[in-house]
């Protein structure tokens, strides 16, 4: 009996504030909606870094006839400077994983390759450009093992990270990730300030049937039951829209949009999704029932 009439309060109390608890229902789903789109572009930059950061080389360049820098001062690298290069390299084993020599030849050829549109290949021979190292890391965060072991040795010209470029990508990726974040917050609280008013308005229209129940001793809780299942439900059918709208980012925009147009770098999966679902669920009633009880612990004590 008691289970059948918290259900027909429930039922009754979504009818009669119908258009709020349209209104909480819909910004429920937005907010959730931007909220799981920041936790997916979190995801997408976690998944880029383990994607590139395995990666990243160090480039180990080495003196040509054109080099000035003190280190070159007396010319191109040497056959026994070189050969002394490589050797040091393979002696920082396991924390080199693989080295791989690029004569000025092959140089040129990767030139031509990226800069095939551009005129600037017309001006450039082989000659030009440096032999180089290029060398992977099983610890990419440590290079300043092997930078600090070459750098300004006779024979190197210098010695560049490609993980420098990678960070400050992957900040500017950050940066915006923390704005998606905010917004999405921003959201949430909006959505609370709603639930609190629609709680409100609830509470007042039905002060006559709380008061009857008071009288016949009927706990808080009990009071306070119907209020909060109809909070949650709100809640979590605004937590479905906003999981169909993630549903459709991943399918639609990220594996038929971005994955077609960007196959150079790795995208999320659906783990990533069904991982984020259940939060969506757990924040939004979460809070929607929060927000419910402690404005209704305000009423009851009216």
């Amino acid at each position: 009996m008691r289970s059948a009439f918290v259900a027909s309060e429930v039922g009754n109390g979504l009818r009669r504030n119908l258009t709020m608890t349209i209104a909480v229902i819909i910004t429920v789903g937005v907010s959730l909606a931007l909220f799981g789109v920041s936790l997916l572009v979190r995801a997408q930059v976690d998944t880029m870094k383990d994607f590139w950061y395995d990666r990243v080389e160090v480039s180990i360049f080495l003196c040509n006839d054109n080099s000035e820098t003190p280190s070159c001062s007396a010319g191109a690298v040497t056959d026994a400077q070189r050969t002394q290069i490589r050797a040091d390299l393979e002696s920082l084993r396991p924390l080199v994983e693989e080295v791989y020599f690029e004569s000025q030849e092959e140089a040129y050829q990767r030139f031509v390759e990226q800069y095939r549109n551009s005129p600037i290949v017309d001006n450039v021979t082989p000659d030009a450009l440096p032999e180089s190292f290029r060398v992977k890391l099983s610890d990419p965060t440590q290079y300043e093992v092997v930078a600090s072991a070459f750098i300004g040795r006779p024979g190197v010209e210098q010695v560049n990270d490609q993980r420098a470029f990678l960070d400050r990508f992957f900040q500017l990726l950050g940066g915006l990730q923390a704005i998606a974040l905010i917004v999405a917050i921003a959201m949430l609280v909006v959505t609370v300030l709603l639930i609190v008013n629609t709680m409100r308005v609830a509470a007042f229209s039905r002060r006559r049937e709380t008061g009857i129940m008071r009288l016949v001793g009927a706990s808080n809780f009990y009071i306070q039951l119907p209020f909060l299942l109809e909070a949650a439900i709100a809640a979590a059918v605004g937590a479905l829209l906003a999981t169909g709208g993630i549903i459709l980012v991943k399918s639609l925009v990220v594996d038929n949009v971005l994955a077609p147009a960007f196959q150079f770098t790795a995208f999320i999966g659906w783990d990533a999704v069904v991982g984020i679902i259940p939060l969506l669920f757990l924040v939004g009633m979460g809070l929607a029932v929060l927000a419910a009880f402690f404005t209704l612990r305000k009423y009851m004590r009216v």
